[in-house]
């Protein structure tokens, strides 16, 4: 241990005052050892851990920030989002909405009718039983459509639906299936509502040229 701490003493020593560490060789491209009590007139020559001496700050220290909506909510699963979709069949939707993860179906289900407009008299509309209370279904009525959707059991007075056109159904969970193989959606790696729903509008146009 004696010849070490001499070792560096001897170090020290033969080291000037007016020399500091930054002015040594660079361990490597893209690696400049940090070191106190540089020579302000040397200032240029410092560089981050791990940063290029001709390289910029990165983005994160610039003070650059992601802002806009951001449709994530906490449920039962965790910081999730739901996407609202009106399709015509398996491979073509028509419009699309995004809210919270523990956001009702309901609500943005009518939102989506009223952004559509109305429709030819009579046109079938399916639907999951989220959307089976009695202001979607008069929502739907007005604008033209013909609900299809299954009652509520607990409903006092239920009343009678098309069986066989309600099995197309699951085009719309097929739809989904879809979407959620595409690994940027379900796992939502976009954090701005715009960018997220840029992609879900990019991976629908794929699917519909499939």
């Amino acid at each position: 241990m004696a010849r070490i701490a001499e070792a560096f003493r001897q170090m020290a020593h033969d080291l000037h005052a007016d020399e500091p560490l930054e002015q040594g060789r660079c361990a490597g491209p893209d690696f400049c050892p940090a070191a106190t009590g540089a020579n302000p007139s040397h200032s240029h020559r410092t560089c981050v851990f791990g940063q290029h001496q001709h390289q910029s700050a990165p983005r994160r220290h610039r003070g650059a920030k992601k802002n806009g909506p951001q449709a994530i909510g906490r449920s039962r699963g965790g910081c999730t989002t739901k996407i609202h979709l009106v399709a015509a069949n398996a491979r073509c939707a028509l419009i699309l909405k995004l809210s919270a993860g523990q956001a009702g179906d309901a609500p943005h289900g009518r939102d989506l009718l009223q952004a559509g407009g109305s429709v030819p008299e009579g046109l079938p509309l399916i639907m999951d039983s989220a959307y089976q209370g009695d202001e979607t279904l008069q929502l739907a009525r007005e604008l033209g459509y013909s609900p299809v959707v299954r009652p509520n059991p607990q409903r006092l007075e239920p009343w009678e639906y098309d069986r066989v056109l309600y099995r197309r159904r699951n085009e719309i969970e097929r739809l989904f299936r879809r979407l959620k193989s595409y690994r940027r959606v379900f796992s939502r790696f976009d954090k701005l509502d715009v960018l997220f729903t840029g992609f879900i509008v990019l991976a629908l146009i794929v699917e519909a040229l499939r």
